[in-house]
């Protein structure tokens, strides 16, 4: 019984082993391509982009260096963990909880007016047209030493806010690598993240932005500035087709002026078509 027991330990750290084996980043599973380079340099703008099938546990990656050790301000892309955040601690009830506009009229970073922003909106809404200022109010009502609290418990980059709770993902005092992105959406599609269900499968649910017979898109945008003033986008989520999914994460860096809103959206989607996505045969 004794000898079984051990064995039976042995096979167990084995599989544990093999499991985060094949979900690292390591030079055997890591495909580098120059190529996806044309994209960026079409917009005049530089990034890195990655791609994870996770049936064979295979990478797909452009400029490794960044994608793996270079971290940026999450901007939007931290609605997905401010939405969490606040569903878990009910401050935000379910995505239909509605939070009134307080009347001030803003701005897109590219100057249009946020006429999306400017209304009453419920959290579902705000997520899909990523209204700063709802979630400013949901970080308030989470508080400092909450949300804190939660950072340190996800490990989430460099887990800090800084002095003001209600703009710290757009000021540069959290930060991030695309890896890390990465990691945290494909935690959240298999519900392995440190909440309970019912708030992992609200947020999943909102994420998604295109499904039809071919395949299912969900991803969350962010458009910030670094401390240089250039401007960064981000992109990161999954698509999935055939029941099978693909995780990626990209990030856009370019002049102050680039309209990020329709560069992240077109490298994106014009990777994946060339990596035969959207026809629902992947």
């Amino acid at each position: 019984m004794k000898n079984w027991f051990n064995w039976k330990i042995i096979a167990a750290l084995l599989i544990i082993n093999y499991s985060l084996l094949i979900s690292s980043c390591t030079p055997n599973n890591v495909k580098t391509d120059d190529t996806l380079k044309a994209y960026f340099d079409k917009h005049h703008v530089t990034g890195t982009f990655g791609l994870y099938d996770n049936g064979t546990g295979q990478f797909l990656i452009y400029n490794l260096a960044r994608f793996k050790d270079s971290a940026f301000l999450p901007a939007s892309t931290f609605k997905i963990v401010n939405s969490l955040i606040g569903v878990e601690t009910g401050k935000i009830t379910n995505e239909k909880m509605l939070i009134k506009w307080d009347g001030v009229a803003r701005r897109f970073p590219n100057g249009d007016t946020a006429f999306a922003w400017n209304k009453d909106l419920t959290m579902e809404e705000a997520f899909k047209v990523s209204a700063f200022p709802y979630y400013q109010e949901v970080a308030r009502r989470i508080g400092k030493d909450t949300m804190q609290r939660w950072l340190d418990s996800l490990k989430y980059g460099n887990h800090q806010i800084g002095g003001a709770v209600d703009s710290f993902w757009v000021n540069n005092s959290l930060k991030i690598t695309a890896d890390e992105e990465m990691g945290l959406v494909k935690k959240l599609y298999f519900g392995q993240l440190p909440f309970q269900k019912r708030t992992q499968d609200i947020v999943k649910k909102v994420m998604v932005q295109e499904n039809n017979a071919n395949y299912t898109l969900a991803y969350k945008t962010g458009w910030g500035f670094r401390e240089n003033g250039n401007g960064l986008g981000w992109i990161v989520g999954w698509i999935e087709e055939n029941k099978h999914p693909y995780f990626f994460a990209m990030n856009v860096e370019g002049p102050h002026n680039t309209d990020m809103l329709p560069v992240r959206l077109d490298i994106l989607k014009s990777i994946l078509k060339r990596e035969g996505f959207f026809e629902g045969k992947r």
